[in-house]
């Protein structure tokens, strides 16, 4: 096994030591609800950063969210199916209408793509606020029904949950790097540098576009189900606009350009509120202060600071020549 192999897989294993570290010596609700979070967080913007490899900007993943909660919700409570199935119709059914909305926009480029997308996240809302009928309106959803046991396991405390978010993340991530990592992610990356040039030489860039966009729409819709059946009630706005520019945050922030980045990006912003909490009206503005610092001095994003670091302390040959004369 390659040096490469082993410092890969030791990237992986010792962060989910860690976080089984966690979930077994950790009894506090207060801080495994911010490590769920976090998790949660992880999976949104690493599926959003799946979605730009494929060169689009997408701000519909609020939209996404709500449709895949308030699917696994009424699946539930309506049909009475069970939660492990309604968790996987809502992912499936996220990925299903992000491919309806993806063919007729994916040949929009720029701005103008990320400007139906945001479109995308008001339709869903106004929709679930105005159909009161099937999901409660404006005054939410309530009384949804916790996962049902698995394996002996009742999801009824803090732990429990934590837990199966951390597989959720774990399938979810691997997933997705197989996907980056395969002749499909390859040309996603084609495209986003030159999608003219990709189409030059006989790939149809617009199947690439919805299906990278229908891939991260399942990932966004798993995120949905299991938040409706961790807290058991749904806001309609709870997903709104500002809500998909912080996942877009937490991915510029950690570096979209590598698949580290948004899994740091949404770390350490996750936390910040939390150990900030005097700065807690002010977040918005503290969010975009880090996001001018890191787009102006730090365009790779967090992810590039061991690099920068080392550089600033590791003399040049040249300069240790100078000193020594």
């Amino acid at each position: 096994m390659s040096r490469k192999t082993l410092s890969l897989l030791a990237s992986w294993f010792v962060p989910l030591i860690a976080l089984v570290l966690v979930g077994i010596l950790v009894k506090g609700p207060y801080v495994l609800h911010v490590f769920i979070l976090i998790m949660m967080r992880v999976v949104l913007a690493s599926s959003l950063r799946l979605i730009n490899l494929s060169g689009q900007l997408s701000l519909a993943h609020g939209g996404i969210v709500t449709l895949g909660a308030y699917t696994a919700s009424l699946l539930m409570i309506k049909l009475g199916l069970s939660s492990w199935v309604a968790l996987l119709a809502a992912a499936v059914l996220s990925a299903a209408v992000s491919c309806l909305i993806g063919f007729p926009f994916s040949r929009l480029k720029g701005i103008y793509f990320t400007m139906v997308s945001i479109f995308f996240v008001q339709i869903i809302v106004l929709t679930v606020q105005q159909w009161r009928s099937l999901t409660g309106g404006a005054s939410g959803l309530y009384g949804i029904p916790r996962p049902d046991g698995f394996w002996g396991i009742e999801f009824k405390s803090k732990t429990s949950f934590f837990f199966l978010i951390l597989a959720l993340m774990l399938v979810s991530l691997i997933i997705m790097w197989a996907i980056e990592h395969s002749r499909v992610g390859m040309t996603f990356r084609g495209i986003q540098q030159a999608d003219s040039l990709a189409e030059s030489v006989g790939i149809n860039t617009t199947t690439y576009k919805v299906l990278a966009f229908s891939v991260g729409g399942f990932f966004a819709g798993l995120v949905g189900g299991f938040y409706a059946q961790y807290v058991s009630a749904l806001d309609p706005t709870a997903f709104g606009f500002l809500f998909t520019i912080y996942i877009l945050i937490y991915m510029v922030v950690g570096g979209a350009g590598t698949f580290a980045g948004p899994i740091i990006g949404a770390a350490l912003l996750t936390v910040l509120p939390e150990v900030a909490r005097p700065l807690e009206s002010y977040m918005p503005f503290v969010y975009a202060a880090i996001l001018m610092l890191i787009i102006f001095l730090m365009p790779e994003g967090l992810v590039g600071l061991p690099q920068r670091l080392k550089k600033l302390f590791t003399k040049r040959p040249e300069e240790q020549s100078d000193a020594a004369r």
